[in-house]
């Protein structure tokens, strides 16, 4: 990654411009002081001590030298709506884990990439910075390199980058639209279940959603949510909560024939790209099983006036 240096920042040190230009972690800096070809300016290496004079072009590493270790590469079917050297998105489907776990080695998003980056001959590390549950579908926004990933961290920190989500819910009673307070934690009996709880509790978690009604038909909501923060199964906790439990969550609900998994659809995925701050709204086309579902339920809905 190439910087040229304006007359602005003549006379600051190389860490200066890293600290206070790109918001570099003191981490992220060291990473770099120590790779071989981590700082070059104009072509040669330097420490951060170097002072700086416009004109110059300063050049960082960092792209990843070497593959993630265990992480193997499996050729899947992968959707991908954006990519450029920072970042990847693809549409997960459903049925698809966000990365490797127990039972689930081979079958992931970070096994697809590993593939599809092997077969450009570009080192591949996994760094996603929103995660989605298995049978969830939708957008996942990975970095692809150190400086990509610390950005976009802090801008999801900040609240800059926006989430939205389609469910359709088992019953219509919600209000129109509202704002769900209420903190999470982990049921006494599982690692993986989530519950609302005690603010005083001493595993809470405040997790707030707020949601709008777009369209109700045959006993069900269609819902457009957006996550405040990003509890593990927030949604799908807050409107069981609610009395509404997404369609088909066997978890927090109940099976439904009419979809094999919980109703719900990562649909748009709003942020500033990590190195020319331009924000970005991209939209993850409804996978066939959705599509279904929505034609079934709501079929007189303009879907063009969704979001």
């Amino acid at each position: 990654m190439d910087f040229r240096i304006s007359e602005a920042d003549t006379g600051r040190t190389v860490g200066a411009f890293l600290k206070l230009n790109l918001s570099l972690s003191s981490k992220m800096v060291k990473y770099l002081k120590y790779r071989e070809d981590g700082i070059l300016l104009n072509g040669e290496r330097v420490t951060v001590r170097r002072v700086l004079k416009a004109g110059d072009l300063l050049s960082l590493a960092t792209c990843d030298s070497t593959d993630q270790p265990l992480l193997e590469p499996v050729k899947l079917e992968l959707p991908i709506l954006f990519e450029d050297a920072d970042i990847v998105v693809p549409n997960k489907p459903a049925q698809m884990p966000t990365h490797p776990s127990r039972d689930h080695y081979r079958d992931t998003v970070a096994n697809a990439l590993a593939f599809r980056y092997r077969e450009m001959g570009v080192p591949f590390v996994f760094r996603p910075v929103n995660r989605l549950d298995r049978d969830t579908s939708g957008l996942l926004l990975i970095a692809r390199n150190k400086l990509a990933a610390g950005r976009l961290t802090a801008s999801m920190q900040t609240g800059k980058i926006r989430k939205t989500y389609l469910a359709v819910l088992r019953g219509d009673t919600l209000p129109d639209s509202g704002r769900i307070e209420k903190p999470l934690h982990r049921t006494a009996k599982s690692i993986i279940v989530r519950e609302v709880c005690s603010p005083d509790a001493p595993d809470a978690e405040a997790a707030i959603t707020e949601y709008r009604v777009l369209a109700r038909a045959n006993g069900c909501a269609l819902v457009s949510a957006r996550p405040l923060t990003g509890r593990t199964h927030q949604l799908r906790v807050h409107f069981a909560f609610l009395g509404c439990p997404i369609l088909a969550d066997d978890l927090y609900g109940a099976p439904d024939d009419r979809i094999p998994r919980q109703a719900l659809h990562a649909y748009t995925l709003t942020f500033p790209h990590p190195t020319t701050g331009e924000s970005l709204t991209l939209t993850a086309p409804f996978p066939p099983d959705f599509a279904k579902l929505l034609d079934l339920l709501f079929p007189n809905f303009d879907f063009s006036k969704m979001i």
